[in-house]
């Protein structure tokens, strides 16, 4: 594991050590690192449900999706971003909510083209997500653990990147160092609207989520950066795959989902907004 990286147990926020196939902290706790290579620091008392987080279906939905391309201009986005930031080995990125890992993955091949090996930590409240992350790049750190209570210790972190998921600022302050980036990329109104059209009767017009929680925990917001654009037609199966991997699926009526279901094709708006904050403490 990258020197740059400081875990710390779920249990009683002690520093974690390395010990063979296992991690441990003073206080007598320890957890195992699996043979895919990623550690758990999710223990049971801590989980509200008993798999929490995305399904192996929709992680291999997303894992197809991903790869396929569509959201090919956001990796570069996010790449670009990232690397003014990270600077050198001693920094310590983490990717809170990182899925089956794909973003960070590039994020790594792009660090490392510039001749940087910072400290890279995905996690995933998903244990089929992250086994799956783990397959991709070995040189990445993997949890299972809660963006509630990310597992490093306090003020270890250089930068969090929080990619359409759920911030929790007061649990991010904790771990950002003074003067931490966070980046937010999030949804923007027009995102996917061509295939909310179809599975809605009344399409709802969303703006970003306000920024009142992170400026109460410090964060000042340095940049916003705007990304539009339209994909190539998806077919029937990828159709289905962006369906399974966003909670459109979930949130649908059975004459949306197949309304959708009967597509042959869609062409799709992608809008996405980037937002990097600081931690001024």
């Amino acid at each position: 594991m990258n020197k740059a990286i400081q875990l710390a147990c779920p249990l009683d926020g002690l520093p974690l050590h390395a010990q063979a196939r296992q991690f441990v902290c003073s206080g007598g706790h320890s957890f195992d690192v699996a043979r895919q290579g990623y550690l758990n620091l999710l223990p049971a008392q801590l989980k509200r449900s008993r798999s929490p987080g995305d399904s192996i279906e929709m992680v291999e939905a997303r894992q197809r999706f991903l790869e396929a391309g569509f959201y090919e201009q956001i990796v570069g986005r996010v790449q670009e971003m990232v690397c003014k930031h990270v600077q050198d080995d001693e920094a310590c990125l983490l990717d809170a909510g990182c899925g089956e890992g794909l973003y960070l993955n590039r994020l790594h091949e792009s660090l490392a083209a510039h001749d940087l090996y910072p400290g890279l930590v995905g996690l995933d409240i998903s244990k089929p997500a992250i086994i799956a992350a783990a397959r991709r790049n070995k040189d990445i750190t993997w949890l299972v653990a809660s963006n509630r209570q990310p597992p490093l210790l306090p003020q270890s972190v250089d930068m969090i990147i929080c990619m359409f998921g759920f911030p929790v600022f007061d649990a991010f302050k904790k771990i950002l160092k003074s003067g931490g980036k966070l980046l937010l990329v999030e949804a923007g109104p027009q995102h996917l609207l061509e295939l909310r059209r179809v599975i809605y009767d009344e399409v709802k017009q969303h703006g970003l989520p306000v920024l009142d929680q992170a400026a109460a925990q410090g964060f000042e917001l340095l940049m916003q950066d705007e990304l539009v654009y339209q994909t190539v037609a998806l077919d029937r199966t990828q159709i289905a795959d962006l369906l399974l991997m966003t909670p459109h699926l979930f949130r649908a009526g059975r004459e949306g989902k197949q309304r959708a279901a009967e597509l042959e094709q869609i062409e799709l708006t992608v809008d996405v907004t980037l937002r990097t904050l600081q931690l001024n403490t």
